[in-house]
């Protein structure tokens, strides 16, 4: 693979990923009593947008690009349908029609999360050790997306002047400690849609110019590319990451569930909570062009369980975290790096590897709808539900609100991690010498962990 080519995949991966990161991390806080004010239940909804879409999109992308549609126009034509959507989130308030257009918006995005993994996978020679550096930029993508909100949301009408503060710094750390509040930062809470809407079109239009991807195969009578994708679950090893990857997804989404709001309970100002939690994606910048070491060193099952360990080590942290102790609870987030780079990109480099070459983009597909949709639906659901038990009444200047006892509730996904990483520990013993598919006598063969 050329420069050239190499550096369109790297723009690609910026821009998928910054597309996400410009809304996901404060969509909880926008949704919440301050601003739109939709129920719980609603809010779980929106939420699970992902995970219908991700049903969906394994059938639809996974078929097209596979089998009919070279994937970089599809890549196109869904960014483009996609961003549309996403730019009408800004200009929605009510409930229905706010879920109607992020569950278009997310129909048409997350199949492009399996066909850009697909699309730079067809292009490497070595995807153990190349996949991470080219990764990295989603990270670099998310990041980017998140630091503006530091700069944007500030309330300038009450941040004195220079002198008045006492020099520059002084200046600066009010301004940067003095968020807007109620309509206007609801306003520039809007802009994160229409940011991450504009990302969505440059990619459509970007997406003509990547290396050409045609499908894998366009014979008349081929088996239909997801059934082909499920039925490799019988594969014991398969299966047992499968199992993992559920119970590891669902502690990756309770961290978007809570942290934006726990932040904000142990005194993070608002327009700080997207850039502290992008701390993760910082590291995970790291971790990614480490993984192809990693994965060589420690091989495929110590790897995976380094990275569910991590999400074990930082609800830990948040288990202990309180007012006093902020600063080690957002640092504790470059952990975060390590568990998604160990974790997840590590499963969509051992599918890839682990898979016929025919049906790669559904079997992506596959592990996208447990992440993205089996673990999404059950967390969502199972994350509102803990905050529910593990909250008593309080009232605060005269108004009764909901506390958390989050000291309680983090020890949930803390328990789950360890028990993901025992079972993996335990059963997942990827053989040697079989091969994935006794059709597919090209396939590369199951590495030893």
């Amino acid at each position: 693979m050329g420069v050239t080519d190499r550096s369109k995949l790297c723009v690609m991966f910026f821009l998928e990923y910054f597309i996400k990161g410009a809304w996901l991390p404060l969509l909880g806080l926008y949704m919440g009593s301050r601003y739109l004010n939709f129920s719980g239940f609603q809010q779980a909804w929106v939420f699970n947008a992902f995970a219908i879409a991700s049903v969906t999109g394994m059938f639809f992308g996974g078929q097209l690009a596979d089998r009919y549609v070279s994937q970089e126009k599809f890549l196109s034509a869904s960014h483009l349908v996609g961003g549309l959507a996403m730019l009408g989130l800004a200009y929605t308030k009510s409930f229905w029609p706010f879920f109607g257009l992020m569950l278009l918006h997310c129909f048409f995005y997350v199949p492009t999360l399996s066909v850009a993994n697909a699309i730079a996978f067809a292009h490497l020679e070595d995807a153990r050790k190349d996949f991470g550096t080219l990764r990295l930029w989603g990270s670099v993508g998310w990041v980017a997306a998140a630091w503006p909100l530091v700069f944007i949301p500030i309330d300038w009408e009450r941040v004195p002047a220079m002198a008045q503060a006492g020099g520059f710094l002084a200046w600066l750390g009010k301004a940067l400690s003095t968020p807007k509040s109620g309509p206007a930062m609801e306003a520039a809470l809007t802009g994160t849609f229409l940011v991450s809407g504009t990302a969505a079109l440059i990619l459509a239009a970007f997406s003509l110019l990547l290396p050409h991807t045609p499908p894998s195969t366009r014979q008349k009578g081929e088996r239909f590319a997801p059934f082909e994708a499920i039925k490799l679950l019988a594969k014991p090893s398969i299966l047992v990451l499968f199992i993992v990857t559920f119970f590891d997804s669902l502690v990756h989404y309770g961290y978007y569930f809570w942290t934006s709001r726990y932040l904000q309970s142990i005194g993070l100002p608002e327009n700080w909570i997207a850039p502290a939690m992008s701390i993760g994606q910082v590291m995970e910048v790291v971790a990614m062009a480490m993984l192809g070491t990693l994965i060589k060193k420690l091989g495929w099952r110590k790897t995976l369980i380094f990275g569910i360990l991590s999400q074990a080590i930082r609800f830990g942290v948040y288990a202990m975290g309180n007012r006093d102790l902020l600063w080690p609870v957002i640092a504790v987030n470059v952990v975060h790096g390590f568990a998604y780079a160990c974790f997840f990109a590590t499963v969509y480099i051992f599918v890839d590897e682990h898979f016929p070459s025919d049906i790669r983009t559904s079997a992506q597909g596959l592990f996208n709808l447990m992440i993205l949709g089996i673990s999404s639906f059950v967390s969502n659901f199972l994350w509102g539900g803990l905050g529910d038990l593990f909250s008593v009444n309080s009232t605060v200047d005269g108004r009764v609100l909901k506390v958390i006892n989050y000291h309680h509730l983090f020890l949930v996904p803390f328990g789950i991690s360890l028990l993901a990483a025992i079972l993996l520990a335990l059963c997942f013993h990827p053989s040697k010498e079989e091969p994935i598919s006794p059709e597919s006598k090209d396939e590369p063969l199951m590495a030893a962990t």
